[in-house]
């Protein structure tokens, strides 16, 4: 079942590994991933994760900067394969590629629930119970297209971005893998999506990473896991500064929205309800620590 895997992104990676370790079988002949891209400080040309991930596995790789163009689809040809696999490229594909042979869509939601960029951070971010992967074909509208595989996990109470991705990179392959057997053998069915329950997951930018204090401090708490460990939330202190949060625990105190003080030692944020009790964080230009080492050098802070 040697084939043809596109992606880009660390999730996409993930699955790419899972795909190469269940054997040769599953393992693609050619992956197809974005071109280098500026990255970090020194604005470095960088490679894709999934670019990584090929070239440490030994697939050959294709960078273009035009999947449309006619020398990716003579590439594809060369391989032939009955359907192609993708997971997360983050550029639009259009025809005539859409239409020469199915592509079998990895989205890591109940779609069409989370359709869009950022479907795990924002399932944490709501607090929802549960999530999973669906295995779509590729439509030019946003992961709206039928459905040949759909499975449902529980989202653990403390679970972040790091555990539930993990957990989703593997049923994501597995339900990969038997889908292209599937189509492998020409039995593969497609079913349309529910009509009701569509939600968008808008790509993480910077102000999603604040921690408002006119939130709850129960979204404050799932923000900061849904954002845990790639991207992070940060909170504004008094001062104007902003403070990386790492972990953080809902806390019953009288603080008002909008204080952060130490109290008997502890780092807390008020809310609009209840406070965040923080415990690891990332001062401005230094290294992760506990919140008790960081409330030791800063005197500012208000006490109590």
């Amino acid at each position: 079942m040697s084939g043809v895997f596109i992606g880009t992104d660390g999730f996409a990676a993930g699955v790419l590994q899972r795909l190469s370790e269940a054997g040769d079988q599953s393992k693609p002949e050619l992956v197809i991933t974005r071109p280098d891209s500026p990255k970090g400080r020194g604005r470095k040309l960088s490679p894709p994760p999934v670019a990584e991930t090929a070239a440490e596995l030994g697939i050959a790789v294709l960078q273009p900067e035009d999947i449309g163009s006619p020398e990716v689809a003579e590439r594809i040809d060369s391989i032939n394969p009955p359907a192609l696999s993708l997971c997360a490229y983050g550029a639009i594909i259009r025809e005539p590629l859409l239409s020469t042979r199915p592509i079998l869509n990895l989205h890591p939601s109940l779609l069409p629930r989370w359709r869009g960029a950022a479907p795990i951070e924002r399932a944490l971010m709501a607090g929802d119970s549960e999530t999973g992967v669906s295995i779509i074909q590729l439509v030019e509208a946003l992961d709206a297209g039928p459905m040949a595989l759909q499975e449902r996990i529980e989202i653990h109470a403390t679970e972040d971005f790091a555990t539930l991705s993990g957990r989703l990179i593997d049923l994501g392959a597995r339900l990969l893998t038997e889908s292209l057997l599937m189509a492998d053998v020409g039995s593969i069915e497609f079913s349309p999506q529910p009509s009701e329950g569509e939600t968008y997951a808008e790509r993480i930018v910077a102000a999603d990473r604040i921690l408002d204090q006119i939130m709850s401090a129960t979204d404050a708490e799932r923000k900061i896991r849904a954002l845990r460990p790639h991207i992070g939330a940060r909170l504004m202190l008094p001062s104007g500064d902003f403070l990386g949060v790492r972990e953080g625990l809902v806390a019953d105190t009288g603080l008002l929205a909008g204080e952060v003080r130490e109290v008997d030692g502890e780092l807390l944020a008020g809310f609009s309800s209840g406070a965040l009790r923080i415990t690891r964080l990332i001062p401005a230009g230094g290294r992760e620590m506990d919140a008790s080492e960081w409330l030791r050098g800063s005197p500012e802070l208000d006490r109590s």
